[in-house]
């Protein structure tokens, strides 16, 4: 039996191991270079149809109802005003069995643990180097050795895997754009709801039935790469609140009020499309491609690139990347035209930008093309 090495105990990762656990057409160790995974964390992750369908293969439509959420729509408003600009029907791409959810990620996380032997993840292992030959050799931390067959990175838009195999070019990008996250209780609607501002925008949607909601804000900002290396400004409480004054003074919510939990990050971004030269090393998830989180499919594409990978190891074929390459450049397109989109400053712009969006949510054959190709395929 072969054995696959499978690096990153994240959603993806831990979605194939579940697919070689229900199929055991070959071994696998999962290697994870945290000591342990947090089951505590309370931000949400957006489910449509299409890896929804993909995980009730293994089972998650067993899932506690009270863990998950179903919204119908998606509402747009000015931020600054609150005045809803138009909403789009999301349940129309939606089946009796696959539906669009939203849920915490670590809900996702716990579910895809059930099933895996704890003895087959690896926690605190680091790769220090990659040798293929006959065989994929990894180098762990400690100066451990291991050979596998076949090596899945999915570490990740910080891959280690993708640093060690492209040096400088596997590194991501700033995306000049920084994310506040957190959590807000008791929000008066129960779909999801995009703020658009002036380059900003913020994202609130339910996460359980328990009235916790979702709350994720990307705002444009310039940083030197002094500030980007610098993890301890995103943990700066003054930044931070300067911030999140920045994007509360300009919208009627009054935002400092209503999140918390309230954690910051600099957003990056995969610098270009990236295929190994070797035929039995593969990238999943955001280790293949890190998309800007404007179009919210980065777990959806972690679901469905693990399944695909998966599907094509079982029947021997070897046109995972050429289909993947596909959709990563569907994807990509679009969560850049949302971000351009949703940040329009220029008053006359986003006139304009709100006239396109109205008549745009209700153009069956646009949302058919722009979103039905992505989540329902």
């Amino acid at each position: 039996m072969k054995k696959i090495a499978i690096i990153g105990a994240g959603i993806s990762g831990l979605f194939f191991a579940n697919l070689l656990e229900k199929d055991k057409f070959c071994s696998y160790k999962i290697f994870e270079k945290k000591n342990s995974l947090n089951l505590n964390d309370g931000y949400g992750i957006q489910l449509s149809a299409n890896s929804v369908k993909i995980l009730n293969t293994i089972g998650f439509q067993k899932i506690n109802a009270n863990d998950l959420c179903l919204p119908k729509k998606v509402n747009f408003f000015d931020a600054k005003s609150s005045k809803k600009i138009c909403e789009i029907n999301i349940s129309q791409f939606n089946n009796i069995n696959n539906r669009y959810t939203t849920l915490k990620r670590s809900k996702l996380i716990e579910f895809l643990l059930k099933n895996i032997p704890p003895e087959k993840i690896i926690y605190d292992s680091d790769i220090i180097d990659i040798k293929n030959q006959n065989r994929i050799s990894l180098l762990l931390r400690g100066k451990q050795t291991e050979e596998f067959d076949y090596l899945v990175a999915a570490d990740g838009v910080y891959s280690k895997t993708k640093q060690i195999l492209f040096k400088k070019e596997g590194l991501p990008e700033y995306f000049k754009s920084i994310a506040i996250r957190g959590k807000i209780t008791n929000f008066e609607n129960s779909d999801i709801s995009i703020y658009l501002g002036p380059n900003f925008h913020f994202v609130i949607y339910p996460i359980n039935q328990s009235k916790e909601f979702n709350f994720i804000s990307i705002i444009r900002k310039n940083l030197i790469e002094e500030e980007m290396l610098n993890t301890d400004l995103f943990k700066n409480s003054n930044f931070v609140e300067k911030l999140l004054n920045q994007i509360s003074l300009k919208s009627k919510l009054n935002l400092i009020e209503k999140i918390d939990g309230i954690k910051c990050f600099p957003i990056f971004v995969s610098k270009k499309i990236q295929v190994p030269s070797s035929k039995n090393i593969f990238f999943t998830g955001d280790a293949f491609y890190s998309f800007p989180p404007s179009f919210a499919q980065g777990a959806s594409q972690s679901i469905e690139s693990a399944n695909e990978l998966f599907q094509n190891l079982n029947s021997n074929s070897s046109n995972y990347y050429k289909k993947r390459i596909i959709k990563t450049k569907q994807i990509n397109f679009r969560s850049k035209l949302n971000h351009f989109t949703f940040h329009v400053s220029n008053p006359f712009n986003i006139f304009l930008r709100n006239i396109f969006l109205k008549y745009l949510s209700k153009n069956k054959k646009f949302l058919e093309n722009y979103l039905g190709k992505i989540y329902k395929n």
